[in-house]
């Protein structure tokens, strides 16, 4: 199994170079990327490269896959990215009914092909807003995932739970789709609040000895940790790379 780290986690915390090697210190060998750290991927793989990084996921804007590949395949090669997920929607930009989502599926599987024939993996990455039904009952993840028979998934579970939906269903349905999974845990009610309400991997609400099994039961092995803002990247850090080994000893 692979443990990673989302770094729009610590982008607060830079510079990079430093958010790096407190990585690497602390035990995790790979990170996920995201769009602040793309200006210079040559010289971001430099850093990685010193210290002992990877990077075999990535996060790209629809927008950039469907209107600018040439660029994301450039900047997916430089840091040897081989999964890479498209992430999220502006409210503006989401579709409003049933239609609207299998719409969104249908251009989701024309990306997916071409990042596919490129030589990468490709799946979508959800946040809350996929859950929410719509007028009719239907749940946008369910569409997405129904209407493009070949895209993959990168599951962020407590996006599910925060959702109101049941993670554990929702692995026993489609855990066959997940090719990576986003860890991070829920703090109690009014608690953390200045972090929005997230925790720590394991100082939260969820069960994620039972979740981690589950999804280890679906054959899923690259496990990212994540925290939306934590206030402080090597608490963060370091309290879920021991959580996920303690798991992992307890689950493997």
């Amino acid at each position: 199994m692979d443990v990673s780290y989302q770094l729009y986690s610590s982008r607060n915390f830079t510079p990079w170079s430093q958010v790096l090697g407190q990585l690497a210190d602390l035990g995790y060998t790979q990170v996920e990327g995201f769009g602040g750290v793309y200006e210079d991927p040559a010289g971001f793989r430099t850093v990685m490269d010193d210290v002992g990084l990877t990077m075999p996921s990535g996060h790209f804007a629809l927008a950039d896959l469907e209107s600018k590949f040439a660029k994301v395949d450039s900047i997916a090669d430089s840091l040897g990215i081989s999964k890479i997920y498209c992430p999220f929607l502006m409210p503006e930009d989401r579709p409003k009914d049933a239609a609207g989502w299998m719409g969104l599926a249908k251009r989701l599987e024309v990306i997916g092909k071409r990042v596919t024939s490129a030589g990468y993996n490709f799946g979508w990455h959800n946040h809350d807003f996929e859950f929410e039904p719509l007028a009719g009952g239907q749940i946008p993840m369910k569409i997405l995932l129904d209407t493009a028979p070949n895209l993959g998934w990168e599951a962020d579970i407590a996006w599910i739970a925060r959702a109101g939906a049941d993670p554990m269903e929702w692995i026993k349905t489609y855990g066959h789709r997940i090719t990576a999974a986003h860890v991070k845990d829920i703090a109690p009610n009014g608690q953390n609040l200045d972090e929005d309400g997230w925790a720590d991997l394991g100082l939260g609400m969820l069960d994620w000895g039972a979740l981690m099994a589950a999804l280890q039961g679906k054959k899923v092995s690259l496990f990212i940790m994540e925290h939306d803002n934590p206030s402080d990247m090597a608490r963060f850090a370091r309290n879920s790379i021991t959580a996920f080994q303690t798991m992992i000893g307890v689950h493997a």
